[in-house]
């Protein structure tokens, strides 16, 4: 197969989706080729910079390949780490390309806004010598495994929120609320909920020693910056939200510590939490795509991580992610969106009337019947996950990539697992040595995601 000039083998084309051109696949065979220097430095706050060396062709004939390549490149690493600052180093044509790209009115305009609400600043693009590279400033940070003491741990999610008193490692009191923050304007909404979860949980202990809460988001310390719990709150009320956990914190008790972490790298901490190992990846398969990550010490990078917006697929009619309005990023990929959008090219007809949620569970109760159209849906996107593995392992250090969410149940999880790992063993057996994708054990289950936010904080 061939893309920009590029030749570059794919032996299992998923078999709904034959346009499909894994990014990662076809990086690795452009690399093969390409012998000019290239570095790219990402910044992000409290003077973190992350620095990525790689190559391009330079060449007149090559430009747009180079240019593909290196924009895809960039947009990974603005969703994967995060950052307000991008230094392209090495070619001033592909800088400046991206300089225009990356504007109120440019083509990555939605990313350009995303960037300025998450740090209070423009994104900018800085076009450098090779030589002129800043280096790099990582701080991974150690949270969680803390169960000593008296512990609160909160599970914000979008239509239900979970809390634990958990004492000394084990849960003495749980309970799960429905509540309603995607529809809520006026944030006092969202702290009174937060704050009456906190009291609920304190009154089953004799003293609360320290919080932990998970929540959907990016945060800078413990200020939510991008939510989906504060959904419909204007940003001209966002000095409010930024403070609401700490100040229901203050609540509970004026020297209660407090920790808020984004909700994947609580799921990536439950999961190595259980099996007692680092180097884990939990992706969650639900409304869209969540992932977290925990390095080999089971500490956090400081990273977004919100690969739902990352590309997965070069192909330039891939299907269209409505809010970000970029194609072929990962939410389209390994969500309930992409049994969706699966589904017709199977011959499965689903009712318009039906809610997403409702659409997948028409598929997964065909996929129970073993109806060779849901079969066909679900070996699919086992083969857009095992080129995504490709693709996630050329960013992140992966020896256990944990499996999750409602896509995953049944026996269409079942079946993406085993066409994604049988595609690993046989097209990237090193990989596939190294990086075990795997649905969570017993053990990995029991620790809930608010027992894991419970052992955030370190007790002061």
């Amino acid at each position: 197969m061939k893309y920009l000039g590029i030749e570059y083998s794919l032996k299992h084309l998923p078999e709904l989706d034959e346009g499909f051109i894994p990014f990662g696949v076809w990086s690795e065979a452009y690399l093969k080729g390409a012998k000019q220097p290239l570095a790219i430095a990402v910044e992000r706050d409290k003077g973190h910079i992350s620095v990525r060396e790689t190559k391009i062709y330079g060449t007149p004939d090559m430009a747009e390949a180079d240019y593909r390549y290196v924009e895809r490149f960039v947009k990974f690493l603005l969703w994967s780490i995060g950052g307000f600052r991008v230094y392209i180093c090495g070619c001033s044509e592909i800088a400046q390309r991206l300089q225009k790209a990356y504007t109120a009115d440019g083509e990555r305009q939605f990313d350009f806004t995303f960037v300025g609400q998450l740090y209070e600043r423009d994104l900018e693009i800085l076009d450098l010598p090779y030589d002129k590279c800043p280096a790099a400033n990582e701080e991974a940070l150690p949270i969680g495994g803390h169960m000593e003491g008296c512990r609160i741990g909160f599970d914000a999610g979008g239509s239900d929120r979970k809390v634990s008193a958990v004492i000394d490692g084990e849960p003495v009191y749980s309970e799960e609320v429905v509540w309603f923050p995607k529809l809520n304007e006026d944030p006092t909404y969202q702290y009174n909920e937060i704050l009456a979860a906190f009291r609920t949980a304190a009154s089953k202990m004799p003293r609360v020693d320290a919080i932990g809460v998970s929540s959907a988001g990016v945060f800078i310390g413990n200020a939510p910056m991008i939510s989906s719990i504060f959904y419909k709150v204007p940003r001209s009320e966002w000095d409010y939200v930024k403070t609401v956990f700490d100040r229901a914190a203050a609540e509970i008790g004026p020297n209660v510590p407090i920790l808020v972490a984004n909700d994947g790298d609580v799921s990536a901490l439950a999961g190595a939490m259980g099996l007692g190992k680092g180097n884990l990846m939990g992706m969650a398969m639900g409304t869209s795509e969540a992932v977290g990550y925990v390095d080999k010490d089971q500490n956090v990078l400081g990273w977004i991580n919100e690969l739902a917006f990352a590309p997965v697929d070069l192909q330039e009619d891939a299907m269209q992610d409505e809010w970000s309005t970029d194609y072929g990023v990962g939410c389209k990929y390994f969500s309930q969106d992409a049994v969706i959008k699966l589904a017709p090219r199977a011959g499965i007809e689903l009712d318009p009337q039906l809610s997403p949620a409702e659409k997948l569970k028409v598929v997964q109760g065909l996929m129970e019947a073993d109806d060779p159209r849901a079969q066909a849906v679900f070996r699919s996107i086992g083969a857009y996950l095992a080129y995504a593995v490709v693709q996630y392992s050329q960013f992140y250090d992966i020896e256990h990539l944990m499996m999750l969410g409602r896509v995953m149940s049944g026996k269409g999880g079942d079946t993406i697992l085993q066409v994604c790992n049988d595609i690993l063993k046989e097209e990237y057996p090193e990989l596939a040595a190294k990086c075990e994708v795997m649905l969570p054990d017993e053990k990995t289950r029991r620790v809930g995601q608010s027992v894991a936010a419970a052992s955030l904080p370190a007790i002061r």
